[in-house]
Order: structure tokens, then sequence, then C-alpha cells
């Protein structure tokens, strides 16, 4: 398995912009195919977005498509969410994932971060 751990969360106003951070330890990095999701209090957790093992494909929900852009830096080992014009039903715990290929199922990804907090309040 791939031990995953996400930073950059925090609170912002609505219309701003955040960074999301996921570095992987483990198995080999570049392998493998990573994915946002969240989780709002009282929902289930939601595909977000994903990212091909060499980037050049990606998905997203159609509530972030357009706002949300998912990268990668293989040699870095690290995973990027860059989210803009955030709103406030943006709100909710990030996760990122990995898996052996790249879906907007939960089922697909067998390692997990611990998630970061992201809330956008005026």
């Amino acid at each position: 398995q791939v031990q995953l751990v996400e930073s950059g969360g925090g609170l912002v106003q609505p219309g701003d912009s955040l960074r999301l951070s996921c570095v992987a330890s483990g198995r080999t990095f570049g392998t493998g195919a990573m994915g946002w999701f969240r989780q709002a209090p009282g929902k289930e957790r939601e595909f977000v977005t994903a990212i091909s093992w060499s980037g050049g494909m990606a998905s997203y929900a159609d509530s972030v498509k357009g706002r949300f852009t998912i990268s990668r830096d293989n040699p870095k080992n690290t995973v990027y969410l860059r989210m803009n014009s955030l709103k406030p039903e943006d709100t909710a715990v990030y996760y990122c994932a990995a898996g052996p290929r790249s879906s907007s199922s939960l089922n697909d990804y067998d390692s997990w971060g611990q998630g970061t907090q992201v809330t956008v309040s005026s």
C-alpha cells in the first residue's frame, strides 16, 4: 500500500483559492492513479477528481469542473489539487487516494490519507 499525507486545507472566503498537496510514500508512486474525494458533514464521501499515473488524463466531478485542477509531480511523489473560485458548498474534508487505475469510484482506491479540512465561509 501507499501511505498518503494531505496538507494545505484551511478557512477561506468565497471566491478565494487554495492548493492542497498529498505526499505519498511506500509503493512506487508513479505507477498508480491518484484521486481526490471530499466528505461534507452528514454526507457521503464523493468524487472530486482523479489523474492517471502519467498525468496525461484527468477527470472531474461536474460540480468542480472549470474551477479545480489536479496535477502530479511523480519525482516528488506528490499530487496537488488547485481549487479556485471556492464556494461555501466546497466545504468538506478532502481526502487523497491511490489506486491501480483512475476512477470516480471509492472502491477502486486502496490507500487513503487522513484528510484535510477546507472551510469556505464569509
